[in-house]
């Protein structure tokens, strides 16, 4: 079951390749037949070579080679010695080259195709919807996007390949090993992979297990840097330092002490090797001394030999080690792959979208909503009609579903039941993306790059491709004017993370810049003047009145007072529009 799980990694890996790269890995294995050809060659001159040096006459006196020995103008036997050796050389220097060559390419392979699969990771990540996006824990997907694709790299692209190099050599070399002495060559082959395949197996199930010790406080790790970092302040008044960094040293060790013991698992039976090694070396030089012909020279034989064990050995250690590797990283691999393999619909790869045409209402029709993991409807048959240019103000207590009624109507969230439609034409995953290009969405925690004011208010746009006049009329209505003049740099002035240099309420007057600068038909404003003192809110509302009537305001906020200029204001209370009416209705209702 688990050789069925390895090669079925194998598999994913290779099917989520680009074309690009499955063709250098083709060529690469082409690099590898030729390394080990050359390898072959390197280590079959071993024998002319020790030859020569201990018996030119042999070589010279051969009848093959004594016509071309003429030719070279080869006339006694001791002449031969320094061509043979410049041969030998030659062919080792060429050997070398070619394995450096091969590992500069496999290695280059296998770190560019990470960076794939690492891209291709986050962009299908960014492109799933946002109900899957509610499911999931951030600590465990940052960590599939860098940690465990790390790991892709070293636990499965690097093993691999050094498998498939090492048992192209491995074939290559014991073959020429065989021509010479088939008893010798097979028996210490033998001997060798026994000791390797006893280890495998009793230290598999070790090794899998140390893989999900490994995977799960691999992530463990990550969530705690994030929530105590990004809750920093509350983390620094409650004085609760030590329960993060028990939570980060008891994974931290946890994930140590299973590396280790992969590390220890994986490198010890070379130490049990190398002791048969010798042992059967010198076995095999007493048996070619004492039942050989006495006419016979062994040392030729025992070099080659000896060579080909040098060269044997350390293949079957990498062999095993990075068999050893994959077994010891599979469930990391397996949840990198999980996140590669995320279905993505085409409708939000595809970047040629025009807006959806918005010209007279919104029709909410009968709409429900619940999430996976709760039986209750939050929205609970829910109708409702905006018109363009309507001003209108939502409120309700926590949890009554006012915000997901925005999601849904801001198509992240697919009602369970009902129908949306936007100038009766019903929204659709096939025309949602054209739906939000009318959207700007304005939250009560603004999210803001370490950037500057002017790259973060045009929000995703390259700082070269900035409609600065755009940008002066979104700063102007969203009343910062004042505040980037004070600031040392103006609109260059960088923010810090999530905008810690500003106070709340310049973040959110940036966040209503963003969403003017977009020039969007439809604005919602989720609490998001909350940090505003009250005439600076109303001079916002004033001034976006002035860019365009027509503009379509949805206004969230727990305080009636907000919605003043609303021209009708909706209650929601337990997933159900309990009222609607004015201003004037709602407040003194």
């Amino acid at each position: 079951m688990q050789k069925k799980l390895e090669s079925n990694l194998v598999c994913r890996i290779w099917k989520n390749l680009p074309k690009s790269r499955k063709k250098q890995f083709f060529f690469l294995f082409i690099l590898t037949l030729l390394a080990s050809i050359a390898e072959v060659i390197s280590i079959g001159t071993v024998i002319p070579f020790l030859s020569v040096i201990t018996d030119p006459e042999i070589v010279y006196y051969n009848k093959y080679i004594s016509d071309y020995l003429v030719f070279l103008n080869i006339n006694n036997p001791n002449e031969l010695i320094w061509p043979i050796t410049f041969i030998f050389c030659i062919l080792v220097i060429f050997s070398g080259v070619v394995r450096l060559l091969l590992l500069k390419y496999s290695n280059n392979i296998a770190f560019l195709t990470g960076a794939d699969l690492s891209f291709f990771i986050y962009e299908k990540t960014l492109h799933q919807d946002y109900a899957v996006h509610l499911q999931r824990n951030t600590s465990e997907v940052i960590n599939g996007i860098f940690s465990k694709t790390n790991l892709v790299i070293f636990g499965a692209l690097m093993p691999i390949l050094v498998i498939m190099s090492a048992v192209l050599m491995f074939i290559a070399i014991f073959g020429l090993l065989l021509l010479v002495d088939p008893f010798i060559s097979f028996a210490s082959c033998i001997s060798f992979g026994f000791v390797y395949i006893v280890v495998a197996r009793k230290t598999k199930a070790t090794k899998i297990n140390n893989s999900k010790i490994i995977s799960k406080n691999s992530t463990q790790i990550l969530k705690s840097l994030q929530e105590a970092l990004g809750g920093i302040r509350d983390v620094l008044i409650d004085g609760s330092q030590n329960v993060y960094t028990n939570i980060y040293r008891g994974a931290d060790l946890r994930l140590r002490k299973s590396q280790a013991n992969n590390q220890i698992v994986s490198q010890s039976p070379r130490f049990i090797i190398d002791s048969i090694g010798m042992i059967l070396i010198a076995l095999f030089a007493v048996f070619l001394f004492q039942f050989y012909d006495s006419k016979f020279n062994p040392i030729p034989i025992l070099g080659l030999l000896a060579i080909g064990a040098q060269r044997l050995l350390p293949l079957m250690q990498q062999i095993y080690i990075s068999f050893s590797a994959i077994q010891g990283n599979l469930h990391s691999i397996q949840d990198a792959l999980d996140l590669l393999e995320q279905p993505v619909s085409y409708y939000y790869k595809n970047q040629n979208i025009r807006k959806l045409k918005f010209s007279d209402k919104i029709t909410l029709s009968n709409i429900s909503f619940k999430y996976q993991e709760l039986s209750k409807n939050v929205i609970d048959n829910i109708s409702l009609t905006i018109k363009k240019g309507e001003r209108l103000g939502i409120i309700g207590s926590t949890g009554s579903g006012k915000s997901t009624l925005v999601d849904i109507l801001m198509a992240l969230l697919t009602p369970s039941e009902g129908n949306i439609l936007i100038d009766e034409k019903t929204l659709t995953r096939e025309n949602f993306k054209s739906w939000q290009k009318n959207i700007a969405h304005v939250p009560q925690s603004i999210f803001l790059s370490d950037e500057s004011i002017a790259e973060n208010i045009a929000f995703g746009i390259d700082k070269e491709k900035i409609n600065f006049v755009r940008l002066k009329k979104a700063i102007t209505a969203a009343q910062l004017d004042e505040v980037i003049e004070k600031l040392p740099y103006g609109l260059d002035t960088f923010v810090g993370e999530r905008g810690v240099r500003l106070s709340g309420g310049q973040r959110q007057r940036i966040g209503i810049a963003r969403a003017l600068y977009k020039g969007a038909n439809l604005i919602i404003f989720d609490e998001a003047t909350s940090s505003l003192d009250t005439l600076t809110e109303s001079k916002i509302i004033s001034e976006i009145e002035k860019m365009n009537s027509d503009l379509t305001i949805i206004m969230i906020a727990h305080r009636v007072s907000t919605l003043k200029k609303c021209t009708r204001i909706i209650e929601i209370s337990d997933g159900k529009i309990k009222r609607s009416g004015s201003f004037k209705k709602i407040v003194t209702n």
